[in-house]
């Protein structure tokens, strides 16, 4: 008996060519060595206060830094990507990015004194202000272009477009670019600086249209190159809430030009869950452990990263995590929703973990319902360890298996359940 496919749902990236997006990188060229900032830097003086321009030029670093990265990084996407018409795209992009590059070092220097007119001494200067976040995503792309110089498979190009064109591009610098080109718009700023960042924004939008074009031609319905693509989103989510974080937490460096870590979060996180749906994969329908809690708003999971980030279960661990109620009961969740719908267990089961340094806490698991709850409960499986190792392998700091090692992880009980931890937790 035959059978018949069932048609694929149309996708917005259907009616766009690789050809379209090269003749748009014709039409929208532009010079970054015409701009003037001569008013830019009367305007930074004389219409910024100090702490504006802190908080600025804080903003203004992740750029410079970051476009002088990505320029550096593209070299073997053109060399992954399997259709000459991709080739002559991403060759585009990365003249557009070292154009960022050249307008980003000319208006530092220029407007803002940075650095001695040369790229390598601005970059120098503006090092000690990138976050800790920040410096994860862009070693995190480091490696990737070495990765995938040694492995030019399509899961491993979707692997990289996703951290390229849908983590930097469109999670971070877009919402990023918003932020600034809005208020430099609003108190009508440095006309230098804001010509530039609308053409930056420009060819952004067509950077970011040409990833999620490659990626829904070349991922769905391809599970590995799906697989990549949800694990890249799990490698860097524990990331993403350090981004934009200002000294101490400070968020008047935000709200000073009228933004807010809940209005920047919200739209960095609806613009990845967009370009994942346009690439044919919403997020909910990735496979593995969820990439994010699906039942809560972007707002919500925005705030939810926030709190994850600043009580030190993610970051980069040089002090202990809080253990207080409320950041117990938030990190629990997350290890509640961290569970494999296909995790393989035909029974009720009880995971507990005896911490010595904080309260204990354990999860059932029946079916897809898992809960979690303070105290050891029924425990099958018992896990003696502190508080702050389980917060470093949660989080990427450690590894088990060292902690076994060690006996700084001690497991009492069911021992096949322990050996089956890494598939119940993907």
């Amino acid at each position: 008996m035959s059978t018949t496919q069932a048609p694929r749902a149309k996708r917005p990236t259907d009616n766009l060519s690789y050809t379209d997006l090269y003749r748009r990188w014709e039409k929208g060229n532009w010079s970054a060595m015409d701009l003037d900032f001569t008013q830019d830097a009367i305007d930074w003086q004389e219409k910024f206060t100090p702490f504006e321009r802190e908080a600025a030029l804080f903003n203004y670093a992740l750029f410079f830094w970051g476009e002088d990265a990505v320029a550096d990084n593209l070299s073997p996407y053109i060399d992954a990507a399997p259709l000459e018409e991709q080739k002559y795209f991403l060759t585009t992009q990365q003249v557009d990015e070292a154009r960022h590059a050249v307008f980003f070092k000319r208006f530092m220097h220029e407007a803002l004194g940075i650095g001695q007119g040369d790229a390598r001494s601005g970059l120098q200067e503006i090092r000690p202000l990138l976050s800790w976040g920040f410096n994860q995503i862009f070693d995190r792309l480091d490696r990737m272009a070495d990765e995938l110089r040694a492995d030019r498979s399509i899961p491993n190009l979707c692997r990289a477009v996703t951290l390229y064109h849908l983590i930097i591009e469109a999670t971070m610098a877009q919402p990023g670019q918003h932020m600034i080109t809005t208020y430099l718009a609003d108190r009508d700023v440095m006309p230098g600086f804001r010509t530039g960042m609308e053409f930056v924004s420009a060819d952004e939008l067509r950077h970011i249209a040409f990833g999620v074009k490659l990626l829904a031609d070349l991922a769905p319905g391809n599970p590995e190159a799906e697989a990549a693509v949800a694990d890249m989103l799990r490698e860097v989510s524990r990331w993403l809430g350090h981004v934009f974080a200002p000294p101490n937490w400070d968020e008047r460096y935000l709200t000073t030009f009228g933004w807010s870590f809940d209005k920047i979060g919200e739209e960095s996180i609806s613009s990845l869950e967009t370009k994942l749906r346009s690439a044919g994969m919403p997020i909910e329908s990735l496979p593995g452990p969820p990439v994010m809690p699906y039942d809560l708003s972007p707002v919500e999971r925005s705030r939810l990263g926030l709190a994850m980030a600043q009580s030190n279960i993610f970051g980069p661990g040089r002090v202990p995590p809080k253990s207080d109620p409320e950041t117990m009961r938030i990190f629990f969740d997350m290890v509640k929703r961290g569970v494999n719908h296909d995790h393989g267990l035909d029974q009720p089961t009880t995971i507990a973990w005896d911490f010595t340094d904080a309260p204990s806490w354990h999860l059932r698991i029946a079916g897809d319902d898992v809960t979690a709850a303070e105290g050891l409960g029924d425990a099958d499986l018992r896990l003696r360890v502190s508080y702050r190792d389980w917060v470093d392998v949660v989080a990427n700091r450690a590894d088990a298996r060292k902690l076994l090692l060690t006996r700084r992880l001690r497991p009492k009980g069911s021992l096949r359940l322990f050996a089956r931890m890494p598939k119940i937790f993907g």
